[in-house]
């Protein structure tokens, strides 16, 4: 009978290069320098790519949940803000309503009397100085007139349509007659205070001083050329000295109504002007000059042409 054998298992050095799990068990790899002792043999199948193994990263089975599907969110609509400069802290500003028409408001306040026209007076449209003039009423026409106002001017009812005339000048009690329906009128008769004035008086400007002196004895006295330049500097201008506010104005109108007669080109009194030019306007308001004289309160001047009426 044989002795015996001890059986050695010879130690074999083997490196350790990679653990792997397969799908079998466990897989060993030498790797230069390990001191492996056993190695546990896999399917074929299942040995990995070393190389394989070395290029991926170590799984660490993370679950990985699927992002949720993004829902789009509806982007609000901006709100305007109303600028500083636009007025953004200033209330809201209502719209301004239509103003009614002349004939709607004469058709609402209907004539509550009647009045009678001072003066030439323009019938308008509007109560404006720049409106329509739909024409011109001799002085004492009697106009249907309602209550209403507005920027001086009154509505009136004037052939079945609202117009607007200058409040100034209608008045509840008929005028007079004006005084060119006096006899006399225009005259060349030296006047019977003197003629002095008269020196290098154009003469149309004499015309005047000598129709004035013989139709109003209310006027104290005259100016005529004197420097200063202007329609005085030139002799074209005559001053009437007159302290009688109601028998200034009867002058004035009366000098205006016989404007062509006389030549005259325009005629100022109590801050009021009236020209050839500008005549179907009426009389218009002038600045303050600053004293009574300055603004004609104590006399009526009289411009002319210088030859128009000769």
């Amino acid at each position: 009978m044989r002795p015996s054998a001890t059986v050695r298992v010879a130690r074999v050095a083997v490196p350790l290069a990679l653990v792997g799990l397969g799908t079998s068990g466990v897989v060993a790899f030498a790797l230069p320098g390990s001191d492996a002792q056993t190695a546990v043999p896999a399917p074929a199948s299942s040995v990995p790519d070393v190389a394989a193994l070395r290029e991926q990263p170590v799984s660490r089975d993370v679950v990985r949940t699927p992002s949720p599907t993004p829902v789009a969110t509806p982007t609000p609509t901006p709100t305007a803000t109303p600028s500083k400069a636009a007025g953004a802290s200033a209330k809201p500003v209502k719209a301004k309503p239509k103003a009614p028409s002349a004939d709607d408001l004469a058709a609402d306040a209907k004539a509550s009397g009647s009045m009678w026209a001072t003066d030439d007076l323009n019938i308008r449209t509007d109560p404006s100085k720049r409106s329509k003039v739909v024409t011109v009423v001799a002085p004492a026409t009697k106009l249907s007139v309602t209550k209403t106002l507005r920027d001086g001017y009154r509505l009136v009812v004037f052939k079945g349509e609202g117009r607007w005339v200058t409040a100034d000048y209608l008045s509840t009690t008929k005028p007079k007659p004006k005084p060119e329906a006096l006899s006399g009128g225009v005259t060349d008769a030296a006047c019977g205070k003197g003629s002095a004035m008269e020196s290098g008086l154009t003469p149309d400007a004499v015309l005047v001083h000598r129709s004035v002196c013989a139709n109003f004895p209310q006027v104290s006295s005259f100016g005529g050329r004197r420097g200063g330049g202007g329609f005085h500097g030139s002799g074209q201008a005559v001053d009437c000295m007159i302290s009688d506010s109601k028998a200034g104005w009867e002058l004035a109108r009366w000098v205006r109504a016989h404007a062509r007669e006389l030549g005259v080109s325009e005629v100022i009194y109590s801050q009021k002007i009236w020209t050839v030019q500008r005549g179907s306007e009426g009389w218009r308001s002038m600045s303050d000059r600053g004293s009574a004289t300055a603004n004609h309160y104590d006399h009526v001047h009289v411009s002319v042409y210088g030859h128009r009426a000769a």
